[in-house]
């Protein structure tokens, strides 16, 4: 199988072996990978504002430096069991669909690089599922695996239209 079906956002050109950079956190005790340009800052948890009428995984929004940002839980976004916030949370705010959102992760890890040919296609079992298109690969790191994901493909259109205009 080529590389350039193992990672859908576009990193790595016809057969070519790019180095990538990602931001691995954790969420229940498994890791996750995201491309690192798509990751604004990291910060701790502040004070989140509640919103009515949001979707269940929508926390609430954020003030950060006069911009107006969603915070998404991502524990309820994926069907984990929910855990109380520690002095490792963080908000991971990225660029989603043009707009700044936050997502809640139970601790941010570090920033790794790998060869895109070291990416392993999610078993089709996991990556048929619709619901799971924003799952683009697997790394084998440290002995453990790292789920690597593109933040862009998590949502829904409405969705993603919902949060590009939420901060404006």
């Amino acid at each position: 199988m080529s590389t350039t079906a193992l990672v859908k956002s576009g990193d790595v050109t016809t057969g070519g072996d790019q180095l990538i950079q990602l931001v691995s956190f954790m969420l229940s005790n498994e890791e996750y990978g995201v491309e690192v340009l798509k990751v604004r800052e990291i910060i701790r948890m502040p004070g989140i504002t509640k919103m009515p009428n949001t979707p269940h995984y929508v926390e609430g929004i954020i003030n950060l430096r006069g911009k107006v940002i969603p915070i998404i839980s991502m524990r309820k976004r994926f069907g984990l069991a929910e855990s109380d916030y520690d002095s490792h949370t963080r908000i991971m705010v990225m660029d989603v669909a043009g707009g700044l959102t936050g997502f809640i992760v139970d601790a941010v890890s570090e920033v790794i690089r790998i060869h895109s040919s070291e990416i392993q296609p999610p078993p089709t079992m996991v990556s048929g599922n619709i619901d799971q298109e924003f799952i683009t690969g697997v790394f084998n790191h440290a002995d453990r695996l790292l789920i690597i994901m593109d933040v862009d493909q998590m949502f829904s259109p409405q969705e993603r239209e919902y949060f590009g205009s939420a901060g404006e």
